[in-house]
């Protein structure tokens, strides 16, 4: 018996490696400049402006970057958490407080985080549901607030809470304006964003 693959998940693989890339196509000059106009972008949100308690992640594979934020964060007194794959569990993620002193491995992508067992401790991680404010890497976007991650499903795991009740932390999708297209196909499991904001424009999704 094989495994047939369904037309929309052929569909997002497809465009999942053509939106990739894109974003690896940009120069390092670009790359600089992208960020650069993020981070204007992004210090202009009133959820950033008050945010305390801040994850981001370092970039891969073409990933817009986000750390020109780490100063300004700094200076405001709040601290940044990274993403770390969570040890034993099914492709959920652990928030861990990030400084310029703190422990980095790869993980089996090949993407540098805190160490597991710097990251095992409690005191240096938070709950998702603790955290004030998420950046997500996004590989593509819609007009319509429509997204597309990696296809690991981690972010989208690890913040399922946020469909209910309770406390939760903004959720931003960040992306570069290369990777947005007329129209996403969607998938039920992917978790709602509050905005996606690329180096040009903010996109205030619809919130059922």
């Amino acid at each position: 018996m094989t495994n047939a693959i369904s037309p929309l998940a052929e569909q997002r693989r497809l465009l999942r490696r053509e939106l990739r890339q894109r974003r690896r196509a940009l120069t390092a000059r670009q790359q600089r400049d992208a960020a650069q106009r993020l981070c204007r972008q992004l210090r202009r949100l009133p959820e950033l402006q008050r945010a305390r308690r801040v994850a981001l992640y370092l970039p891969n594979d073409g990933e817009i970057d986000p750390t020109p934020l780490l100063d300004w964060l700094r200076r405001r007194g709040a601290n940044a958490y990274l993403p770390v794959l969570m040890p034993l569990a099914d492709n959920r993620l652990w928030f861990v407080r990030y400084h310029a002193a703190t422990p980095m491995v790869r993980n089996r992508f090949g993407i540098l985080e805190p160490c597991t067992r710097h990251a095992a401790h409690r005191a240096r991680r938070l709950p998702a549901w603790a955290l004030d404010l998420v950046l997500l890497p996004l590989v593509g976007f819609d007009p319509h607030g429509q997204r597309m991650g990696m296809g690991g499903g981690f972010y989208d795991r690890s913040f399922a809470f946020t469909r209910r009740r309770g406390p939760r932390p903004h959720l931003i999708g960040v992306a570069h304006t290369c990777q947005q297209v007329a129209s996403l196909p969607s998938a039920g499991w992917d978790i709602p964003l509050d905005a996606i904001v690329s180096d040009t424009a903010v996109i205030r999704p619809p919130r059922a």
